[in-house]
């Protein structure tokens, strides 16, 4: 059977030094790579927590919206529940598609560049 990864490599990787850290996380491509990161991180972060937070204000304070029947016995909070996983699932697939696209190429190369001393 064949696999898609080749076989660990017997010699050990070069660790680089602790300048060498230094100086990538100083560097600006490093600070690309962090605001990218920071730039979509934190505002849905954000987003999602007043998301979450509404809905727990509204089934405290808002008992009698949360209550209203949209159809048969589902009701709004029904209805805004679910929400909550649905939005949990497509910001962690938008971020899935936000990192292959913009993130692992970039820290790929200041990985490989850091282990292979170039």
């Amino acid at each position: 059977m064949a696999t898609e990864t080749p076989p660990p490599s017997k010699s050990p990787a070069r660790l680089p030094s602790t300048e060498e850290f230094t100086e990538v996380q100083e560097s600006a491509e490093f600070g690309e790579l962090r605001r990218s990161y920071r730039s979509f991180a934190f505002p849905l972060t954000v987003a999602f927590i007043a998301w979450y937070l509404l809905y727990v204000l509204l089934s405290n304070y808002a008992g009698d919206f949360m209550g209203t029947k949209v159809f048969g016995n589902i009701n709004v909070a029904l209805l805004l529940g679910l929400a909550q996983f649905l939005t949990t699932f497509l910001i962690a697939w938008w971020y899935a598609r936000h990192a292959a696209a913009k993130l692992d190429p970039k820290a790929e190369a200041i990985k490989s560049r850091m282990e292979g001393g170039a």
